[in-house]
């Protein structure tokens, strides 16, 4: 089994902004997420780390991927198909690492931080 420190990380924002539906933000499925990673065994390939606030709150629901070196960020998460594409997401990395392809549906929702 890979060290710990070595698999890919895949941190969700549940916290001021991101989940909140009193803001009118879609809810973050914590626990689909985490069901979802034991289950399917994601957890032995990809750590999911539920995280206090990851910044950019103005895209609300945000999900970063390190994988490696490399940052894949990823906000305006507001439906249940964007989470499902967010665990697809998780299958097709450990399996293929970083030649590992965001699903279509996430496209749209990709940013980076220094166009913020």
């Amino acid at each position: 089994m890979k060290d710990i420190d070595s698999l890919a990380s895949m941190y969700v924002c549940d916290s001021c902004c991101c989940g909140n539906t009193e803001k009118g933000h879609y809810e973050v499925p914590v626990n689909k997420l985490k069901i979802a990673w034991k289950k399917e065994e994601l957890d032995k390939k990809v750590n999911l780390i539920i995280s206090n606030c990851l910044g950019y709150c103005s895209l609300h629901n945000v999900t970063m991927l390190k994988n490696g070196s490399k940052k894949t960020w990823i906000g305006k998460l507001n439906s249940r198909e964007h989470f499902e594409a967010v665990i697809t997401w998780a299958h097709s990395v450990a399996e293929f690492g970083n030649k590992a392809k965001l699903p279509n549906i996430l496209v749209p929702h990709l940013f980076l931080p220094s166009d913020i």
